[in-house]
């Protein structure tokens, strides 16, 4: 199977994917995959993963620097060939995953119960001890590059781990020799996870698992045994509902940069190694040697009536207009990403006014246009990790998807000058401080940190509650000391 891969990015990316952009979402039509029709369902889904696996392999040597450019062929001068690669592709791809994953994905309760909030700090502590955010950097990684990544979990023995340890294992599987199968009915929900493997005689088979059972298919028989799980464990988490990678897009933009780039060095050179023309002048090759060797020449006319003449054939590159087309490609690149450009400020310029010019806010925007299909895959990553852990008797039985919430925390000092003031000015105007600390978008748990200030908020905020309660004993004194006055006034006139 894997001379289908491309191993030398010779070609252009429209030329492996045929211009059909996006990963391939493999559909059954089976009510239900059994060790009766297993096989036959892989052999329906392997040609689609097969070409998905072409393209993410594609994708994936691109971003490593194996470009088309590396493989150009020069046929005027090809003794000068500079093969130069500007690997902005790996520039789109690290600047896509710290936008999701530069900060760990935070479990964060979704409403007020204190035992709930503690199972779910439990929780992070669990993902944490198990190194989640670096599993998350793959998957950011993988999602930019081939435009889908998957996740794969699975339960520990109690007496395999130590005090504190979750009962889990995660790991993000390669792509390439992973797939999923939806159903073709309503919700598409996941029929079957596919994985390549190996056995012990490193004969290889696929490992297909159902909600119900796990089957070993083997080129001449399928093993079956029963999944304890009732779930699939390998989650597919789609870069975006197409399934585009970050670097396909604008593939032929890059491939444009790398040519422009390298016939700029070539022009460079080819200007310095000139052809030397001789005119009305004969000379031998020893001659001309000796020339190249002390720097000057010494020519006899061939004709008298016409004189000789020794210089240098070129043609200087224009290097002014090539930069020009090369900055307006890498703008629109950028654009197209929705990635923040690296213009200077040009002095007056407020921190607001750089952070929305240079399209820093354009580029927040388009990453949350993504966030739900990543929350999407990660709730159901939740789901797998709570039955193992209620399993494993670590978190109360009590806790369902519904209790939390999944949050992506980015960049959340940026302008936080602003933030801060807008958050007192809701306070000071009576808003309730739940709502005021979760609309300034200040903490990736507004929740919790709305919990934990809740007795410092009691000592600067007063409830509406407690300001009725205190308007009416201000009310009730006020009365008294008029009736008072009133009974004081009536004894003087007595």
């Amino acid at each position: 199977m894997d001379g289908i891969l491309f191993h030398e990015n010779r070609k252009q990316f429209f030329q492996v994917c045929h211009g059909k952009y996006g990963r391939k979402v493999i559909y059954s039509n089976a009510k239900e995959i059994k060790k009766e029709n297993v096989r036959d369902e892989l052999s329906k889904a392997l040609p689609i993963h097969n070409q998905n696996r072409r393209e993410i392999d594609y994708l994936y040597h691109y971003v490593a620097g194996d470009q088309p450019i590396l493989y150009r062929k020069k046929d005027v001068r090809p003794e000068i060939k500079n093969d130069i690669v500007e690997n902005h592709a790996l520039e789109i791809v690290r600047f896509a995953t710290a936008q999701s994953y530069g900060e760990p994905i935070q479990y964060v309760s979704a409403g007020d119960n204190e035992e709930i909030s503690n199972d779910i700090d439990k929780i992070n502590k669990y993902m944490a001890v198990i190194d989640k955010p670096y599993y998350d950097t793959q998957i950011g990684d993988w999602q930019s590059t081939g435009g889908t990544a998957y996740r794969e979990t699975w339960s520990k023995s109690m007496d395999s781990i130590e005090d504190g340890e979750p009962a889990m294992g995660i790991d993000t599987p390669d792509p390439r020799y992973n797939f999923i199968v939806y159903s073709s009915s309503h919700g598409h929900p996941a029929m079957m996870s596919c994985s390549r493997c190996f056995d012990e005689n490193n004969q290889e088979y696929w490992l297909c698992t159902t909600t119900r059972s796990v089957f070993e298919v083997y080129d001449n028989e399928v093993k079956e045994s029963a999944n304890g799980h009732g779930k699939i464990l390998i989650v597919e988490y789609p870069n975006n509902v197409r399934r585009l990678s970050d670097v396909e897009i604008v593939s032929t933009m890059l491939d444009a940069m790398n040519k422009v780039q390298s016939n700029r060095v070539d022009g460079i050179e080819q200007f310095v190694q000139s052809f030397i023309k001789f005119v009305n002048c004969e000379i031998d090759e020893e001659t001309f040697l000796k020339m190249c060797k002390i720097g000057a020449l010494k020519v006899k006319t061939v004709n008298a009536s016409m004189p000789a003449d020794v210089g240098m054939v070129s043609s200087q590159l224009d290097q002014q207009q090539t930069q020009v087309s090369k900055d307006d490609i890498y703008k629109n690149m950028l654009i197209i990403e929705g990635m923040p450009s690296r213009e200077q400020n040009t002095g007056g310029d407020t921190g607001q006014a750089v952070y929305l010019r240079n399209g820093w806010d354009f580029a927040e925007q388009r990453a949350k246009i993504d966030e739900p299909v990543t929350i999407k895959s990660e709730k159901e990553f939740l789901r797998i990790a709570l039955n193992i852990l209620k399993t494993k008797q670590q978190i109360s039985d009590k806790i369902t998807i519904a209790d939390i919430d999944v949050k992506i925390t980015r960049n959340k000092t940026d302008n936080m000058l602003v933030k801060a003031q807008a958050l007192i000015y809701m306070l000071e105007k009576g808003i309730h401080p739940k709502i005021a600390i979760r609309t300034c978008d200040l903490w990736g748990d507004p929740e919790k940190v709305y919990l934990e200030s809740g007795p410092y908020l009691d000592a600067l905020y007063k409830t509406a509650e407690e300001m009725q309660a205190q308007e009416e004993k201000a009310r009730a004194a006020q009365n008294a000391a008029l009736s008072a006055s009133a009974l004081n006034g009536g004894d003087d006139n007595g």
